[in-house]
């Protein structure tokens, strides 16, 4: 199916991954007119949407990942941006969908499978569930047309998560902020990593970013924490000096530290 016959498609009945273009913009939609992803055409490779450069801010406290895990694809945004940029990064994917990746692949750039990037279809959660290959950071976005995928925001979930990450390794969360269930949501990611959590607002309101810890992390400083999204800004092109700020709205912090 040719990249014309995906453009302006609406969800009705089994048709419901489309695609949109406005303003040198190429948009995912997933059942709904949410845009689930978005890719300029003039930088395919960058991170077009505030929620997905947030989600990146788990470099902060992981700088130098080995193994990176995604439940759910979307547009490939994310994994397009580890495998290009992060060059000595594995990562595996898993989507449930296969026209989401079909579509992913033919008009978002998602490279071909190869030694570095492997996309599976699947169940996310149940992959999760099953014994595994350990990873240095698991990114979570998990959305229908509407709201948190059950499978993908349960307790269970998480805890198999947790299970699944190496030393110092951390989970990502994309969570909407305006969910009537944040809060639960939330509580669940509490639960299941004691070692503490974060959250992290996304620089368009409405979606939160939740970083939580297989391990007890230090208590970093602020002038080390700038220091490092100094750092990261110049390497990467991400905005982690506001990540750093942005992490003091939402988390317990001091004058001199931010507080796990």
């Amino acid at each position: 199916m040719n990249l014309a016959s995906w453009l302006w498609r609406k969800a009705t009945g089994d048709e419901t991954v489309y695609i949109t273009e406005r303003f040198g913009v190429r948009s995912l939609h997933i059942g709904s007119d949410t845009i689930q992803s978005a890719m300029r055409l003039a930088r395919p490779n960058d991170l077009e949407l505030a929620y997905t450069r947030s989600m990146m801010g788990f470099l902060l406290f992981n700088e130098w990942p080995e193994r990176v895990l995604m439940v759910g694809l979307g547009g490939g945004s994310l994994a397009k941006f580890v495998y290009h940029r992060l060059p000595w990064v594995r990562v595996e994917v898993v989507e449930l969908n296969p026209q989401v990746v079909a579509i992913a692949r033919q008009c978002f750039h998602v490279p071909a499978d190869d030694a570095r990037l492997t996309v599976k279809i699947g169940d996310g959660a149940e992959c999760m569930a099953q014994p595994g290959e350990g990873a240095d950071a698991i990114l979570a976005d998990g959305y229908d047309g509407n709201s948190q995928v059950a499978e993908l925001s349960s307790r269970s979930f998480y805890e198999a998560c947790r299970q699944r990450l190496n030393a110092r390794g951390v989970l990502v969360v994309n969570l909407w902020g305006s969910d009537r269930r944040f809060n639960e949501y939330l509580q669940r990611i509490e639960s299941a990593f004691p070692a503490g959590t974060l959250c992290l607002p996304a620089e368009k309101p409405g979606n939160v970013i939740v970083f939580a810890f297989r391990d007890a992390p230090w208590s970093p400083q602020w002038d080390a924490l700038a220091r490092k999204g100094c750092e990261l800004e110049a390497r990467y092109g991400l905005e982690f000096s506001r990540f750093v700020g942005g992490l003091k709205k939402m988390n317990r912090n001091d004058s001199e530290r931010l507080y796990v």
